[in-house]
């Protein structure tokens, strides 16, 4: 087997015995590395390589087996890393704190080596067909998220048609509001708020800020003159008609931040920092912060 396509396994253990034998007997299939200690162990689990698959004495001195996989359940790099726990401990209830912590299996010395080689077989399978399953959910939502951006930008865009704007003016809103939402990410004070989740929102719902635009008449907007007071009136009433029916929407599949999102900017896009914007003359920090930047 060629050795860079081969798992590679970790053994944690404080008896040179037991790290010989594992040594000799795995490395016939496997990639292995040893640690003597829980910290050794730690420091190679998330190293460079990280291991498939860690084999991890209970009893050492020191950290103990217990703390250590505490320890790897905590580290986003190692927390889906599966452990096997290999201890002279026989007692149920060590056994059910083991699992209880998250440990895969739990095998009690002294070690039967065909047990244990199916017992690592079994496991490294079970991941590689969770890692398959996760990225194939993983690939599934992008396509749901494309989906939806797509759906988004034609509803924008079948607003803006309307106004003779283009396809190209929404993608323009989209990319200013993202650059601008970012920028504003690194000053302290934004930068819990503008998270790259609510960054994305604010993205994917700048095409939506003229779908009020959906409820003005073609003649207003398609008047090549300027507008008269009573057309003018009308067409500044397409705030609250965007925000109508992102509430619709609202009621009939729930909120979400992107829903929230979308109304403010619908609704609040056309609002100014000193007032003088419409339809309620929002000014300062009471404008939505999502509005204020598709502004």
């Amino acid at each position: 087997m060629d050795m860079h396509h081969q798992p590679r396994i970790l053994v944690i253990d404080d008896e040179n015995f037991y790290l010989d034998l594992l040594a000799e007997t795995l490395s016939r299939d496997y990639q292995v590395s040893l640690a003597k200690n829980a910290l050794a162990g730690l420091a190679r689990a998330n190293g460079r390589s990280r291991p498939d698959l860690i084999l991890l004495d209970i009893s050492m001195p020191g950290m103990d087996g217990y703390e250590t996989l505490n320890e790897l359940k905590k580290n986003p790099l190692t927390r889906d890393i599966p452990v096997i726990f290999l201890t002279a401990r026989r007692s149920p209830e060590d056994e059910l704190r083991g699992f209880e912590l998250g440990a895969a299996d739990y095998i009690t010395k002294p070690i039967s080596l065909p047990v244990l080689h199916a017992r690592v077989r079994s496991q490294l399978t079970i991941s590689r067909k969770r890692s398959a399953l996760e990225e194939l959910v993983r690939e599934r939502t992008r396509e749901l998220e494309r989906t939806k951006d797509a759906i988004v930008f034609g509803m924008g865009e079948m607003a803006e048609a309307r106004d003779q704007e283009t396809g190209r003016h929404l993608l323009r809103c989209r990319a200013y509001v993202r650059l601008l939402a970012e920028q504003l990410s690194t000053l302290p004070e934004y930068r819990e708020r503008l998270t790259p989740a609510v960054i994305d929102a604010f993205e994917r719902a700048a095409p939506l800020h003229d779908i009020g635009k959906i409820a003005v008449p073609e003649a207003i907007l398609r008047k090549p003159s300027p507008l008269d007071d009573d057309e003018w009136a009308v067409m500044r009433r397409h705030p609250e008609q965007g925000r109508r029916i992102i509430e619709n929407a609202e009621r009939a599949i729930g909120t979400t931040l992107f829903i929230q999102v979308a109304r403010d900017i619908a609704w609040c896009h056309h609002e100014k920092w000193d007032g003088s914007g419409y339809p309620q003359g929002l000014c300062d920090e009471a404008i939505p912060l999502a509005a204020r930047l598709m502004g």
